[in-house]
């Protein structure tokens, strides 16, 4: 017998019961793949850091990152200081001695009854605007700097055919004032205004229209200190009517006493041109 034959009857003597020869372990392999069970791919673990390591890593101190940028904002614009509003001089006059005069002088049970001014209208009646049409413009420039307001212009509300006047035509223009600037006006007509009258010996106490209001008249609007004289066309007279919360003239003319209206003594006003 061969020495190869021999060898291979001493090793299938060796192997022991249900374990497979050599023979058949090269079987199995040449078997087809799709008989073998998948295998799966080895995990592959991440390789354990040391303690020291750790420690070492925790201590060591982290980079700061870089602080974003941030979006360029508009800068506020600043806000104005509050304007305090100043209080007319001849209103603060009202509140503290002439109300309380007037509710003791007429026995007021409330306060809301003492009278009070209301309103001031300055008109100036125009009959040349026919002949002279600029002379609207100047009247109106007038007014407004006399009343520190913008006027309007009066227009004739009916034809008069002896007046040569339709309706709607302009004949005139003027300004209602009101509050703090009623005040101010009243204050530079009494204290600036009328004293400047040449020869000037009070104004008249029966102006009165019964209900408390009262009219007074003026021949030259460069009586006020803000016309210049120099720059004016014509002179023009001007009418202020007062309106109060009077309901008698009495009470109204010692309201106007009160507040600095120089009224005549016998009850007739005079005085001339300025």
């Amino acid at each position: 017998m061969p020495r190869s034959d021999r060898l291979k009857e001493v090793r299938a003597s060796e192997t022991p019961e249900g374990e497979a020869t050599v023979s058949e372990a090269s079987e199995a392999a040449v078997a087809p793949e799709a008989e073998a069970p998948p295998t799966r791919a080895p995990r592959t673990r991440r390789p354990r850091v040391a303690a020291a390591e750790v420690s070492a890593a925790e201590a060591a101190p982290r980079p700061r990152r870089a602080p974003r940028p941030r979006p360029a904002q508009e800068e506020a614009p600043a806000e104005p200081p509050p304007t305090v509003k100043r209080v007319p001089r001849l209103l603060e006059q009202y509140r503290s001695r002439v109300k309380g005069a007037l509710q003791e002088e007429f026995g007021y049970r409330n306060v809301m009854q003492v009278p009070r001014l209301e309103k001031v209208v300055l008109n100036i009646g125009l009959g040349e605007t026919k002949t002279n049409p600029k002379a609207m413009e100047s009247a109106t420039r007038d007014l407004a700097l006399i009343s520190a307001q913008k006027p309007i212009i009066t227009r004739a509300r009916r034809s008069i055919a002896g007046f040569k006047l339709r309706e709607g035509e302009p004949i005139g223009t003027a300004v209602t004032l009101r509050g703090n600037r009623m005040y101010e006006f009243m204050d530079r007509l009494l204290n600036a205004a009328l004293p400047r009258i040449r020869d000037f010996r009070g104004v008249s106490r029966t102006a009165f229209d019964g209900r408390g209001n009262y009219s007074l008249g003026i021949r030259e609007q460069v009586i006020f200190p803000e016309i210049d004289y120099g720059q004016i066309d014509r002179i023009r007279p001007l009418q202020v009517s007062i309106v109060t919360t009077a309901s008698t003239d009495r009470e109204a003319m010692r309201l106007l006493e009160l507040l600095g209206m120089p009224f005549t003594r016998d009850g007739v006003g005079g005085g001339s041109r300025s």
